[in-house]
């Protein structure tokens, strides 16, 4: 099981991965072992396309070579393209939507001999009953809450790759955490299209701030992080809520995309910049020591000049903790495709190193200030670097998208919770010696 893109995708894989081991089929990491292989593909913009066509294709030499026997391919990919993709790829056999994939058992027994299944609108959504095989590290785990999305933003594809807004009960969410938490989950990272959308499409209107509150007091759980907050949604409940809680990570995820209202406007956004930036004060004021994440786009169509200079400007005055800069890619199917005033990529790569460059040295001086900090660190295992390291995060730090601490001295395991004193710093990362 190969799975691209996003942690929302991973979690379906997982799924299908529970599916396929309930049924009775051993789950082997080396693709010439596999005499079935699956990709989960991500169609979200045209590199991570080509990804994933590219992975399609390395992976069918297996089916060539006679050792793989059925090649499947699901995902975002095959929901945006399928009869191109079966056309153009008569290598795979069976092709599954993004919202067809819970029907991988069946495919693979032959009991579903169809080889195109995707739905023109993808429906399904997993719960607490769904088998699911974690593909991580047991001790920081995603945890989908809804699917699909809404909003209108010009830029984006996703509504009509994943259908519309479809959100979990409490209950499931619960039940489901509780279960991570007893296998060893202690940080549990709650993801969808749009989180702070939760609840809205179900008939007890139940809010994000409510599920918030009764996953953070789930036995086992220390972390509870927010990924994927929609600005314009974030109520003062969610805010008490963060706060509050002392199991909730004290970080949010808010991606506000640009600050020039005349790009947020033809982004779609709903919002100004003006609300943006009250949204940042409101969210400092009332969350003590909260660390915060953004993404920008750098050449949108419209963005001029004096538009990306006023985004620098707002970069350097709010001083976020984690910044991702995205160059706008131009997606077939989407609004902002059809839109005047297109941006030249290289200057969109351009604009987009330099807004990283501005974020490098906050990031910079920020790690600096913590040296000489007590922190509590969650063990993620050996370091990527030299396994005479462990390394782990501390509050502010979410796992794949940010910086880490690297362990100087001491022991510990993976999924273990530990006192550090913060010893040295770099652009994105620290050192620390456990107390």
């Amino acid at each position: 099981m190969v799975s691209l893109g996003c942690p929302k995708n991973r979690v379906d894989t997982e799924v299908m991965l529970g599916a396929v081991d309930r049924a009775g089929y051993q789950i082997v990491d080396d693709p010439e072992r596999a005499e079935v292989i699956v990709v989960n593909t991500c169609g979200f913009i045209g590199p991570a396309a080509e990804e994933s066509v590219d992975t399609i294709l390395e992976l069918a030499e297996y089916k060539r070579a006679g050792s793989c026997r059925k090649l499947v391919v699901t995902g975002c990919l095959t929901q945006r393209h399928p009869d191109e993709l079966a056309a153009e790829l008569p290598e795979v056999d069976h092709i599954l939507g993004s919202g067809d994939f819970a029907h991988i058992a069946d495919v693979l027994d032959g009991r579903d001999a169809r080889r195109l299944q995707v739905a023109d609108t993808p429906e399904y959504l997993y719960d607490h009953t769904t088998p699911r095989l974690p593909s991580g590290p047991v001790h920081s785990v995603y945890v989908k809450i809804a699917e699909g999305c809404d909003r209108p933003c010009a830029f984006c594809i996703i509504p009509q790759l994943r259908g519309p807004q479809r959100s979990r009960a409490v209950d499931s969410v619960v039940a489901e955490v509780a279960r991570l938490a007893a296998a060893g989950a202690r940080e549990i990272n709650l993801v969808a299209q749009d989180l702070t959308r939760y609840g809205v499409d179900r008939p007890e209107r139940p809010t994000l701030a409510q599920l918030v509150r009764a996953v953070a007091r789930v036995d086992g759980v220390r972390w509870v992080r927010l990924h994927y907050t929609y600005p314009t949604a974030f109520t003062d409940e969610l805010i008490d809520a963060i706060a509050d809680e002392p199991n909730v990570a004290k970080y949010v995820d808010v991606p506000l995309q640009h600050i020039d209202d005349g790009v947020l406007k033809k982004m779609r956004r709903g919002h100004g910049g003006k609300a943006a930036r009250e949204l940042v004060d409101r969210l400092r004021a009332r969350i003590p020591g909260v660390v915060l994440r953004t993404t920008f786009i750098t050449g949108h169509p419209g963005e001029t000049d004096a538009a990306f200079d006023a985004l620098c400007a707002f970069v350097r005055e709010v001083e976020f903790d984690h910044v991702g800069v995205f160059p706008f890619c131009r997606e077939q199917g989407t609004v902002s495709a059809l839109l005047p005033g297109r941006v030249p990529r290289r200057v969109a790569e351009q604009r987009r190193d330099a807004l990283l460059a501005i974020q490098r040295d906050i990031s910079a001086a920020k790690l600096r200030a913590m040296v000489g900090r007590e922190i509590d660190v969650l063990v993620d295992g050996l370091s990527d670097e030299t396994d005479l390291l462990l390394q782990g995060r501390w509050q502010g730090q979410a796992p794949e998208v940010d910086g880490c601490v690297y362990l100087t001295d001491g022991t510990a395991q993976p999924g273990d919770l530990v006192r550090a004193r913060v010893t040295d710093s770099a652009d994105y990362d620290l050192a620390a010696s456990i107390l």
